[in-house]
């Protein structure tokens, strides 16, 4: 069985085997605090091990209470911001048809990830007539964005259904002893699940935090798991040329170091648009702190390129940029012969995928030649048991390459800033 894979290719044209090799050292180094636990932010390195020791009970929770989900309910909001929503949402996207955006009889709506009453009220509207149930997510409970939301879809639900009923049909996902929504869930009789002590938001993707609203979407969580736990395993290698993970993260720390301050992921498959949005959040949320940092963005090419390509090819060049290619075509369609004077004969009896993917190759050539050093991550296929080798392996890229750095990849001091002016502004006290 293939496994996600690292060409790096087109990045020994900027910097060499012998770059690479000097980081030997530091990697084994590394490698020791993260799997022994203990370095910068060691209190949230659960992820690791998280693959193999999760709470099993809570996962036959998870399944129980899919399964009343998707019999009871047409839709379910899922109420949650950065951390408590994207992971899950990324996986969602990756894994559904496009438009349902689920595999199962529940279809997923978000909210609590912005403030925008535009949002709230046209979804109001949008779930109207639907039979519904909500997930909050949310370890303090205090998150402003989702914090409002709840109080908006709680009423609602409870003026829909009447309190008894609707507190079979609110989930909530929370800190698993204290908090304002572990005491609200707990006054109010909700089923609860865990958000665990040992891991960041951005890094709890393969707990409840996401497993639950992946798995209300029918996406197979035991698939998800399996490939994070193949993945785990394949990484757990001090070995830096046997690691890819952490070449990948040698690799951007060099290119950074060399005057490269920005990456750019580009995906060719819309259905990696909100993974590619979850890895934002996970590398400038784990890098971008104490002067320091690769600021991370995205590009969705074919689209892009008549647009952001201009900057990528020809702009200052402080650019590296990495590529998700998704190798297997599950959705083939040929282009077929037409009465149509066109000029493009070329392509007939050519699939999508294929024209698609000579557009990533042209790509690839035009940018490393305008000197932008580009790296490929191989896809086999868009199935369960790939993303959740995927997600591990970005977990790993962001914790070995922030510690290369020299900083602390697990924690977020600057977010609260934004929030204790917000609240000032407000008016809440004892900010």
């Amino acid at each position: 069985m293939s496994n996600i894979n690292l060409d790096y290719t087109n990045v020994l044209k900027f910097i060499t085997q012998e770059d690479i090799n000097k980081y030997s050292d530091v990697v084994k180094e590394n490698h020791s605090r993260l799997r022994g636990k203990s370095g910068v932010g060691c209190e949230f390195t659960d992820w690791i091990d998280y693959p193999f020791c999760y709470d099993k009970q809570e996962f036959d929770n998870i399944k129980k209470a899919t399964q009343y989900i998707n019999e009871n309910a047409d839709a379910m909001i899922v109420l949650g911001i950065g951390g408590s929503y994207l992971g899950a949402r990324a996986v969602i996207e990756a894994l559904t048809p496009t438009f349902s955006k689920t595999n199962s009889n529940t279809k997923i709506y978000y909210a609590g990830n912005n403030i925008s009453s535009k949002y709230i009220k046209q979804l109001i509207e949008e779930v109207k007539d639907k039979s519904l149930c909500i997930n909050v997510i949310s370890k303090s409970g205090t998150t402003l964005e989702t914090s409002i939301a709840f109080r908006i879809f709680k009423d609602l639900m409870e003026k829909k259904y009447g309190k008894e009923e609707a507190k079979n049909r609110i989930f909530v996902t929370t800190d698993k002893e204290k908090g304002v929504l572990k005491n609200i869930a707990n006054t109010e009789g909700y089923m609860t699940f865990t958000v665990p002590d040992g891991i960041c938001g951005r890094y709890s993707v393969l707990t409840s935090v996401g497993l639950l609203p992946i798995s209300v979407a029918g996406i197979n969580i035991d698939e998800l798991i399996k490939g994070a736990q193949d993945m785990a395993n394949i990484l757990n290698n001090e070995n830096l040329n046997e690691n890819s993970a952490y070449l990948y993260a040698v690799i951007r720390n060099i290119l950074y170091n060399n005057g490269k301050k920005i990456e750019i992921m580009a995906n060719y498959d819309s259905s990696l648009k909100y993974f590619t949005k979850w890895c934002t959040q996970l590398f400038n949320e784990s890098e971008g702190k104490e002067g320091k940092g690769i600021y991370f963005s995205t590009v969705e090419n074919t689209t892009d390129l008549h647009s952001i390509g201009q900057y990528i090819q020809q702009s200052e060049r402080i650019i590296f940029e990495t590529v998700l290619n998704v190798e297997q075509d599950t959705f083939p369609y040929i282009i077929e012969h037409t009465s149509i004077d066109d000029g493009l004969e070329y392509i007939e009896g050519k699939t999508l995928d294929y024209i698609n993917k000579k557009a990533m190759e042209g790509t690839i050539v035009a940018h490393v030649d305008g000197q932008v050093p580009n790296l490929k991550i191989n896809i086999p296929i868009l199935k369960e048991y790939y993303i959740g080798q995927l997600v591990y392996y970005f977990q790993t890229v962001a914790a070995m390459s922030g510690y290369i750095l020299g900083i602390n990849p697990f924690n977020q001091p600057g977010v609260e800033d934004y929030k204790k002016n917000m609240f000032k502004l407000l008016g809440k006290t004892n900010v």
